[in-house]
């Protein structure tokens, strides 16, 4: 690779580094082709971009991109592949969903909406992140629950209220 092309290479990787918010690195070594085609399969489906990288070029891209990566960097040894995903938990669910069939491929880390992650232990937290768009519905649900409990209150409370003055007027007659 001429010293142009890794220049190239740098510039991308830093253009897809600032793009994306959720960035996974992964250690898919060890994966025979068929199961590679099959987590790139899977990857597809989820609507994560998987991409191979060399970790010195990958490295470069963090240093001059404008994002703090912490520790990152420094599980950048051996294999890596990037995963870039619109929503911050779906790389971790494909990882987890796959090695139910086999033992790779293994979380190096992760950066998701400014936080850094480091290690495969870091798996089941990061299946539960939610999304922005699940913690808007869960918020829109908890506001909306008083609302409700108010309204059923007051629709209930008003035929019972109507039912005791009608029993009491009838009483009366």
């Amino acid at each position: 690779m001429t010293r142009e092309e890794k220049s190239q290479v740098i510039q991308d990787l830093t253009a897809q580094l600032a793009d994306n918010a959720n960035i996974y690195l992964a250690d898919i070594s060890g994966l025979n082709a068929g199961t590679t085609s099959d987590l790139r399969r899977a990857c597809f489906k989820a609507d994560i971009k998987l991409a191979v990288v060399k970790n010195t070029l990958l490295e470069k891209a963090m240093e001059a991109s404008d994002r703090e990566f912490g520790d990152l960097p420094t599980v950048l040894k051996g294999n890596t592949s990037v995963m870039y995903s619109e929503t911050g938990n779906a790389p971790a669910k494909v990882i987890k969903a796959f090695r139910k069939k086999s033992e790779k491929p293994l979380l190096k880390g992760a950066f998701i909406e400014e936080a850094v992650y480091i290690g495969d232990d870091q798996l089941d937290m990061l299946v539960d992140i939610k999304s922005k768009e699940e913690l808007i519905g869960e918020i829109v649900g908890l506001l909306q629950s008083p609302a409700k409990n108010v309204i059923s209150a007051l629709k209930s409370g008003g035929s019972t209220i109507a039912g005791i003055i009608k029993t009491l007027s009838e009483k009366e007659g």
